[in-house]
This record gives C-alpha cells, sequence and structure tokens, in this order.
C-alpha cells in the first residue's frame, strides 16, 4: 500500500502544478477580461458630411466638416468646421444651430466679422459674406483614451478677380477624452496660415468686438455664470474675469443641472480674461483680437481652448487643477 501512496505522489504534483499555472496565468486573465468588459469604448460614424462621436453608446458630439445646402437658411449662412450637436453629460443636447435670432451662430464655432487684405475689408466671415469654406482633408483617429479629429479647409473669397480664390488654410485639432466621473474634455487646436500677403482678421468694428471663439447655447432661464470662484454678470461689451468660464443650468432638463466650461489657454494671443456673454438669444465669445484687425504671420496663427462638459458639482478646485493640466503645460 506504501507503494501505490509512493507512486501516486507525481500525479498529485503535477495537478498542484496544473492549479498553480492556472492560478499565476489564468487569473490575471481572467481579471484583464473584466477590466475590458467595463472599459470605455468610443464609437465613430462618418456620414453624409458629418461625424457622430460616442462613448459606450451615448452620443458626445457631431462634426459638420462638410457645408451643406440642406444645412441653411435658404441657400444663406452655411459653413463647414464646427460642432453640434454637442451633449451634456446627461445625453441633452445642449447648443444650437441657424438659432431664428442669429442664423449664422452654429454650435461651437471660430468666426470673425473683418477679413481683411491690403487694409481693405473683403469678407465678413461672421455672416459669411463673401467667404466661403472648401474642406480639403478630413481624418478622424480612434485611440483607447479619446478621438481625435483633424481637419483641413480653406478660407475663399473673391477679392481681386470673379472667381473666389484661397485666402487661408485652417487646420483644425479637435481631442475629445474619455469620460471621466464628473466630467469631459474637448481640446480645440486651430491654427490660421494666411495664403496671401497682408491678411488681417478681426472682431466687430464696435465697443463690442465680438469675434473668435465662439458657442452657441440652448440658454436655459437659469443660467450662471462664474470666473475663478466669482459670479459674473453678462454685459453689452465685454467684462474682465479669469482666464475660465463656467456656465451651469439646467439644460433641457429641469430637474438636472449640468454644466460646460470654456478654458482660455495660457498660451493665446491676446487678453485671456476677456469674455462676451449673454444670458439669452446669442452666443458666449472669448473675443480675439477684439474691434482692431490684426495682421496674421506668415508662420500662421494658433489659437487653444478647452471645452469641459460636466455634471454642474465641478467646484473651483478641480478647475483650478484641470486648467494647470490642460493649458499652463
Amino acid at each position: 500500500m506504501l507503494n501505490s501512496k509512493i507512486e501516486k505522489i507525481p500525479q498529485i504534483l503535477a495537478g498542484c502544478k496544473l492549479k498553480f499555472y492556472l492560478y499565476v496565468f489564468l487569473l490575471p486573465a481572467c481579471m484583464q477580461m473584466s477590466a475590458r468588459s467595463l472599459a470605455q469604448f468610443f464609437q465613430v460614424k462618418k456620414n453624409n458630411g458629418e461625424i457622430e462621436v460616442s462613448e459606450n453608446n451615448h452620443k458626445i458630439l457631431f462634426y459638420q466638416y462638410l457645408p451643406k445646402s440642406s444645412k441653411s437658411l435658404n441657400g444663406q449662412y452655411e459653413r463647414a468646421g464646427y460642432i453640434h450637436p454637442l451633449y451634456d453629460l446627461n445625453g441633452k443636447i445642449i447648443t444650437e444651430d441657424f438659432p431664428e435670432d442669429h442664423p449664422y451662430h452654429h454650435g461651437i464655432f471660430w468666426a470673425w466679422h473683418q477679413v481683411i487684405i491690403n487694409d481693405k475689408k473683403i469678407a465678413d466671415g461672421w455672416v459669411y459674406d463673401n467667404l466661403f469654406f472648401q474642406p480639403h482633408k478630413i481624418n478622424v483617429k480612434n485611440n483607447k483614451k479619446n478621438v481625435i479629429i483633424k481637419s483641413e479647409m480653406y478660407w475663399k473669397s473673391v477679392f481681386r478677380n470673379h472667381n473666389a480664390e484661397p485666402i487661408l488654410k485652417e487646420k483644425t485639432l479637435i481631442k475629445i477624452y474619455a469620460k471621466q466621473k464628473n466630467y469631459r474634455v474637448i481640446n480645440f487646436d486651430i491654427f490660421l496660415k494666411p495664403i496671401v500677403d497682408n491678411l488681417k482678421i478681426g472682431g466687430s468694428d464696435d465697443a463690442k468686438g465680438y469675434g473668435g471663439f465662439c458657442l452657441r447655447l440652448k440658454l436655459p432661464p437659469d443660467i450662471t455664470f462664474e470666473s475663478d470662484g466669482q459670479t459674473v454678470l453678462p454685459q453689452e461689451n465685454a467684462v474682465l474675469a479669469g482666464k475660465w468660464m463656467n456656465f451651469t443650468g439646467s439644460f433641457g432638463d429641469e430637474k438636472r443641472r449640468s454644466g460646460i466650461l470654456i478654458f482660455n489657454h495660457s498660451a493665446n494671443p491676446g487678453q485671456q480674461n476677456k469674455w462676451i456673454l449673454r444670458n439669452s438669444n446669442s452666443m458666449q465669445n472669448v473675443p480675439y483680437p477684439g474691434s482692431i484687425a490684426v495682421l496674421l504671420p506668415k508662420k500662421g496663427l494658433r489659437l487653444q481652448h478647452i471645452i469641459i462638459v460636466h455634471d454642474g458639482t465641478m467646484d473651483n478646485v478641480q478647475i483650478r487643477e484641470l486648467y494647470a493640466e490642460y493649458c499652463d503645460n
């Protein structure tokens, strides 16, 4: 009997080794598969001139990369290269496109009233008078941690002959990050390179000086504006505040507040603490350069802005940390 037990020892040891190998190698694999099942996945759809970005089947935004006659007002105010719709974390649309009061407002967009060549105004880029957008390239990269949209398009205008000519090449990079506990970051990196000499851009030629990076939001009655921990009240002209502005309100849902932050990147030119704010029927604007047009450098002009969509619970400490992470580098 002792011999039979001794003979079974290799089998017992083999069974122990098998259990050991299963524990060491298969358990981490199972844990990894479980983690993957809980991970965040982006979905990207490209159709009919727009790019839809979702995460775990929850819509984030649509990027409009082609001008479409179907999205115009009697053939007017067409443009390409803007975000609409943008969704809050509750799945509600919080931007507007072609609103009745200002049909040239388009979700998240950037535009300038004054387009000047050789000191002569040739176009009004705010209302798209003699300014046309010709898409050149569009590329989308779906990563594990973010989605990157790269867009190139030309600004064209009729200014010396009877045909529209390219005057500027716009390169835009939009990076959409995975949702965190109570927010999502969307980074806008806009590069404007003139094709013609002596090209200037400027905001409205008045005391307001509006023009540049804009948000046309669905403004609820309880909208509030905060910057650097202080409540900010909209005025007719630009107000001075901090380098960010926090908009919170009941966007599409009276029972749930949500919010959207704009960061004015520390590397941007001009005065970074000026804001044009409206509490009804208009857009929110980070005005640059203002009413006095600036000459675009031959190497180009870079403008960076960060949008943070959040659940309305962000405090000033968290906002400061995010600004330092995304704007002070």
